[in-house]
């Protein structure tokens, strides 16, 4: 028996030329674990521009009509009768995934975004109500407690929201790999993955230096936090910089030469890709084999990892630097994204939803 449902307002795309535009959805009316939730701002997240265009068809085709946005933060307006943890009132977020089999070694071990049945928050089957899962770009969504999570008030909503990807896609690579005081990392790219890991560098006691191919962002890297900034396309910068460092962290999508920053570790030293070229990359045998390096991706982060992020955001008053948009102004917002023009996310008001 399919549950029950409400209409909500949201923004959707019909296929992967049309524009994003105003629609109305259904959602699921809360079961006893659920939590109804009402979205105040939802970070664009490049995935979302991804999606919609249909451009992971390889390994995640779209399924239309989709409705994107996996950075939200919201207001509790209603619990199922079975809910513990949230009330009415209760400032949350909602990040990359909504449900999880609960029962794999992976989830057990908290580390829900590996489980082989993890839904993701848009895009996904939906097993509740059929077709696909409806993301943040909504005036409300319904998800299991468990995937609920709590935001310190002392976080600007905004700036919170692309906490819940951009924030833990940078963090849990970093905490995995030990980034601490004593430590030299690198932060390839600064945008909203790259301006993320940087402030979380900072806050972890880390010598930071930031590699980019646009000067004009070096005094940019250096408010956030970064103790360097290098030119990456000048050798004499780069140069100085080999085999010493602990930790890299890639957040660069567009094809470029990794081996030029696998040489820049030290022994025993790692490069954890984030971002996601679409062309494999050329990676030498000889760069990891010579000093032990290490070279590995990573993806989001678990619920209880996904908590602890926030938590430290709001004891190290960690947002992400946001400009705030209207829904309306969406795709707009996606054509400055494909040029990098954002400092350094978008957050869209979804009081703005209500003219819709």
């Amino acid at each position: 028996m399919h549950p029950t449902t409400f209409t909500a307002k949201a923004y959707s795309a019909s296929s992967e030329t049309s524009p994003l535009a105003s629609t109305k959805i259904q959602r699921r009316d809360p079961t006893d674990r659920d939590v109804q939730i009402e979205i105040l701002f939802c970070g664009i997240c490049h995935s979302d521009l991804h999606s919609v265009r249909n451009e992971w068809s390889e390994f995640m085709a779209t399924n239309y009509p989709i409705v994107p946005g996996h950075e939200i933060i919201g207001r509790v307006i209603k619990v199922g009768s079975a809910v513990t943890k949230y009330k009415a009132g209760d400032l949350v977020a909602v990040g990359c995934m909504v449900e999880s089999d609960g029962t794999c070694h992976n989830c057990k071990a908290g580390l829900e975004q590996f489980c082989p049945n993890m839904v993701l928050t848009f895009n996904s089957p939906d097993k509740r109500l059929g077709g696909s899962t409806y993301g943040g770009y909504s005036e409300s969504i319904v998800v299991d407690e468990h995937f609920v999570l709590r935001v310190p008030s002392n976080l600007n909503p905004a700036g919170a929201a692309p906490l819940l990807c951009a924030g833990i896609t940078t963090y849990s690579p970093m905490r995995h790999w030990g980034v601490g005081k004593g430590k030299k990392v690198g932060v390839v790219g600064l945008g909203g993955l790259g301006h993320m890991a940087v402030k979380f560098g900072r806050a972890f006691g880390a010598h930071v230096v930031v590699f980019t191919t646009s000067p004009n962002k070096k005094e940019d890297a250096l408010r956030l936090g970064a103790d360097e900034t290098v030119i990456s396309r000048n050798a004499d910068e780069m140069k100085p910089h080999a085999g010493s460092f602990d930790f890299i962290i890639d957040t660069v999508s567009g094809n470029h030469d990794i081996n030029a920053y696998i040489n820049l570790l030290g022994v025993d030293g790692n490069l954890t890709m984030v971002g996601a070229p679409s062309e494999p990359l050329a990676v030498p045998a000889f760069s990891l084999i010579v000093r032990r390096r290490s070279f590995s991706g990573s993806a989001i982060g678990g619920i209880a990892e996904t908590q602890e992020m926030l938590d430290f955001c709001g004891a190290n008053n960690i947002t992400a630097d946001v400009e705030v948009i209207p829904i309306q102004k969406v795709n707009e917002a996606y054509e400055r994204l494909l040029k990098s023009d954002v400092k350094y996310r978008f957050s869209i008001d979804m009081a703005s939803l209500k003219s819709e």
